[in-house]
Order: structure tokens, then C-alpha cells, then sequence
């Protein structure tokens, strides 16, 4: 989707949902009338509302951030001098954070943009289908805002910015999300993936109907029969379809050219070299500064506990998948997607690789959260779910092909799983089996997976499978949350206090917003 002057309008009037301060004149709030548009054009505001979801939902610093730092599957040490960033990733991983953390406030901003430019475009004569998509995705925004803040912030379509956003919160937001997307359900399109579409819908309520309990009670959630039952019947909608498929490589659902070949993508941002999406950053923030042809910020691990859940065999855990690029031939076959451990090497000309202070590059499963010594520059198995775009590198950066996945077929499925361990209603519609257990071993065993049969189901197993399938799908704090794990102590942080459950309301709104509340204990 290319850029505009329409798309730049739309995005710039995206980050004017949240700005409350009665200093805003008419000049500048966004109300744009018909005439003042360029060509009118509802399509090209249209793809302004789908832009206005990369920098919150795609890149490493937003949502995110805000539910893969807060867990298991990520930690990002000081390394010595680097990465300190004033604390704001400990803060996110050793659950100490407060109303001032960079990355939260960002995260609350970008995700209140989705929602501002969706809401405006409907002033403007959309079709049917357009007003749909665009509800969907303010919906989607909306889901973020619920599931991380508690506090979902609203307004009418053209209504005056100089007034405060009005607010809806807990089971409130989640009843007006989920009349939203079964009201505009019908008028989606079929697909692609990268469009808002019906599937995506039913995905999205899938998560309200399994979340509903944590959202009435994030410490001791509760699961009605009957939203399990809808968890179900949904996921048979998708199943039956016949639109989705389990791909030969399991990483092929996050390639340069996935729109292709992810075969298991219900929902997914569409991104072109140079068009702004932000998954350039998954292997950027990860790579050590010497790899090659990826050289990156060495930053962020995984802990050891949540790589130790692999088997040594199962496919997930990482492979060497295949470029075409020059400079990334990978004679040796060396692992450079899933988890990157060990020895790293140039993957054009097989050197072994070493860190600035000229030792071997070998990344160790030991990790803390504060780094130091000769050693800190290797600390860390470090995660890696889309395989990295080597033909946008060679370019110089700026972007890459691979298309950002927020829905797939195996989370549907997982998800069916669940809703019929906490009592729903078991089904038999397809070969992926009717029980729990079948579910999940048939996942397990694909050969794109190639993990082990599980003797035995509990929810704690299931949790894990979750993390096994799901890792850097920013679904784990969600998920752990859903669990019951969520402030359980892990390394290098203790017991969290329940406050936690929930993130702060940026400060520099609650100080704008009468209507805004900050989030109890902070």
C-alpha cells in the first residue's frame, strides 16, 4: 500500500485522538470538511487507517513491547553501557513501571491514533465495505486498549476534538467491541489476509469470548460455558471454510513473501520495501552488531526457562531458512530464524563470527537483566520469528517484504482446545481432531513442527503449547494473564504486585482527560 498526501492527512489527524488540552483551535483538530480533503477519496483515507496500525502493532517498541517484555519470552538486559534507555525496559520486564514510561505512553497513543483516524473516516461517504473495514479496525485498536489498559477512549465521528474523549471501560468496552465487529461482520470482504475480512472477525471475537472472564477479573478470571461454546463454534466457521492450511515450513507464515506462501494467515498488515511497516526491527533488535549481513542493536534475549520448552527437535526452535540473496547463501546451514544460539557466523563467507572485544560470538542461554563483564555482549539465546528480509537488507534497510501476522490457523485451533478445556462443548468438523489433546498433538506433529506427542493435556500444558506456537506473536502476557501467571516470580524479578495486571494510563493524559481515571495502585 503506497503513501499519499490522503494517507499522510489521515495519519497526521490519527495522532489527534488522544490530544484532550483545550488549547486546540479549529484550525488544527482534525475536523476537516469534505472540500478539504484532496479528491475526497475515502479509499486512500481508508489505507490511512490500515498505515495507522503499523507503528503501534508492528516493530518491537509498542504493543509489542508492552506483552512480550512484561513475560518469559523476552528480556532485554543493560548490557554495561548499552540499553539502559533510563530504566524503561526493566521496567517493562521486572513489572516496575509507572504512568511516565516511554513505550507505554506510546503504546497508549499509537493505539488511540487507530481508533481516531477509523472513527473520522466515516464522516467522509464511505461504501458499505469501507465503513466496515474501518470499524473492524478501530475495533481491533479498541481489543489493545481493553486488553492492556482497562480503558478504551471514544468519540463520535466529527465530533470537536477540543473536548475530552469520552471513555468506556472493563466489560463495558468489551460488550461495544464485540456489537461492533458482529455488526459489521457480514459486510467484510472474504479476504485477503491483508484486508480486514470475516475471518478476521471471527478470530477477534474468538479473543473477546475467551478473554471476557479476565476482563471482568484479571486476578481471578472466570470462564462461562456459554463464551466457550462461542470460542468453539467460531473456530469451526474457520475450519470448515476450507481457506486455510497448515504450510511445509513453519516459518513460511513470516517470510519476505509470506503473502504468498503463509498459507495458515488469517489476518495480516501488508508491507513493501520501503513502505513504513516495522518488522525490519524483530532481527534488528536482536542481532548482535557484528552479524552478517544483519548487523543490530544486540539487544533483547529470551529467558532460558522459556527456551528449555522446546524439544531439541522440534522444527520451531529454529532452522536455517532459505534467501536469495548473495550475501546470505548459508552454506553451513546455520540456524537464522527461531532462536539463535551458539556460534554465529558470516552466512556469506562462513567466518566465525566474534563480539567488539574479539571473542567468539556465541550466544549462552544465561542471561540477567543487568549485564556486566567480558561476557556481556554474548549473554542470551535470542528470538527470531520472521526470517529476516535479506533482499531488503542488501538494499540498505528502509523497510522490508515480510507481511505483519496478527491471526493464523493454529492459534484457532489452540484456542478451540482451550475453550473445551474450561467446559465447552467438544465438536468434531475436521482432521484435527475433536479433544483437546488431538488438537494439540496434531499441531505438535506436523511435519513443519516435528514435536513429540503429548501423553496428557492440563491447562498449564496448553499454556505452554501457546508459547511453544505462538512465541514473539505478542499474545504471551495476554495469555499468561488468562492463566493465571502473570505476576508468578520468574528470573531475576519476584512476585508482582496485582497492579501489575494492568498498565498505567500515561500521565500526560490523565492530566488532560477529566474522564480518565488512573489505573488502582499507581
Amino acid at each position: 500500500m503506497k503513501k499519499n498526501s490522503i494517507v499522510r492527512i489521515a495519519a497526521t489527524l490519527a495522532l489527534l485522538q488522544v490530544a484532550n488540552s483545550c488549547q486546540l483551535t479549529e484550525d488544527i483538530n482534525g475536523n476537516l470538511l469534505k472540500d478539504q480533503i484532496p479528491s475526497g477519496n475515502p479509499s486512500a483515507l481508508l489505507t490511512g487507517v490500515y498505515n495507522s496500525m503499523r507503528d503501534p502493532i508492528q516493530g518491537s517498541v509498542n504493543v509489542f513491547a508492552l506483552e512480550e517484555v512484561s513475560t518469559d519470552e523476552r528480556i532485554m538486559p543493560t548490557r554495561g553501557p548499552d540499553w539502559d534507555d533510563n530504566g524503561k525496559w526493566r521496567q517493562l520486564y521486572l513489572h516496575n513501571w509507572d504512568s511516565n514510561n516511554e513505550q507505554i505512553r506510546n503504546t497508549f497513543t499509537g493505539l488511540n491514533g487507530i481508533t481516531y483516524a477509523a472513527t473520522d473516516l466515516l464522516r467522509f461517504g464511505p461504501t458499505t465495505q469501507q465503513a466496515a473495514e474501518a470499524r473492524f479496525i478501530r475495533a481491533w485498536g479498541m481489543f489493545w486498549l481493553l486488553d492492556m489498559f482497562d480503558q478504551v477512549l471514544y468519540r463520535d465521528p466529527g465530533e470537536e476534538l477540543s473536548k475530552p474523549a469520552r471513555l468506556r471501560k472493563g466489560t463495558e468496552a468489551l460488550n461495544y467491541i464485540v456489537s461492533e465487529i458482529l455488526a459489521v461482520q457480514r459486510d467484510l470482504p472474504i479476504g485477503p489476509a491483508g484486508k480486514a475480512n470475516q475471518d478476521a472477525a471471527r478470530v477477534l471475537l474468538m479473543k473477546c469470548y475467551l478473554n471476557k472472564g479476565a476482563y471482568a477479573n484479571r486476578k481471578t478470571p472466570t470462564f462461562d460455558v456459554a463464551d466457550m461454546n462461542s470460542v468453539i463454534r467460531l473456530a469451526d466457521e474457520i475450519i470448515t471454510s476450507n481457506r486455510y492450511s497448515f504450510t511445509p515450513d513453519y516459518f513460511d507464515n513470516f517470510a519476505p513473501n509470506n503473502t504468498a506462501i503463509g498459507r495458515e494467515n488469517i489476518f495480516t498488515q501488508e508491507n513493501t520495501y520501503g513502505d513504513g511497516g516495522d518488522v525490519r526491527s524483530y532481527w534488528k533488535f536482536v542481532s548482535h552488531y557484528n552479524l552478517f549481513p544483519v548487523n543490530g542493536y544486540n539487544g533483547p534475549a529470551t529467558t532460558g526457562d522459556f527456551f528449555d520448552k522446546f524439544e531439541a527437535t522440534d522444527k520451531r526452535r529454529g532452522e536455517a531458512y532459505p534467501s536469495s540473496s548473495p550475501n546470505a547463501v548459508n552454506t553451513g546451514r546455520h540456524v537464522n530464524v527461531g532462536f539463535l544460539a551458539g556460534q554465529q557466523y558470516n552466512l556469506k563467507d562462513e567466518t566465525a563470527l566474534k563480539d567488539r572485544g574479539g571473542n567468539p560470538l556465541v550466544f549462552t542461554k544465561d542471561v540477567n537483566i543487568f549485564e556486566v563483564g567480558a561476557d556481556l555482549e554474548v549473554k542470551g539465546i535470542r528470538p527470531l520469528k520472521y526470517p529476516v528480509d535479506y533482499v531488503s537488507e542488501d538494499k540498505g534497510g528502509n523497510g522490508a517484504e515480510n507481511d505483519h501476522v496478527s491471526f493464523r490457523l493454529a492459534d484457532v485451533l489452540l484456542m478451540k482446545a482451550e475453550a473445551i478445556l474450561r467446559g465447552g462443548t467438544a465438536t468434531s468438523v475436521s482432521t484435527y481432531g475433536t479433544t483437546p489433546l488431538a488438537i494439540v498433538n496434531y499441531i505438535r506433529t506436523l511435519p513443519s513442527r516435528g514435536a513429540s506427542v503429548l501423553p496428557t493435556l492440563t491447562l498449564d500444558i496448553l499454556l505452554d503449547e501457546r508459547g511453544r506456537e505462538l512465541y514473539n506473536e505478542e499474545w504471551r502476557r495476554q495469555d499468561l494473564i488468562r492463566f493465571g501467571k502473570f505476576l508468578l516470580p520468574r528470573k531475576d524479578k519476584p512476585q508482582s504486585a496485582d497492579k501489575y495486571l494492568l498498565f498505567t494510563i500515561p500521565q500526560t493524559q490523565v492530566d488532560v482527560n477529566p474522564n480518565i481515571t488512573q489505573n488502582p495502585g499507581f
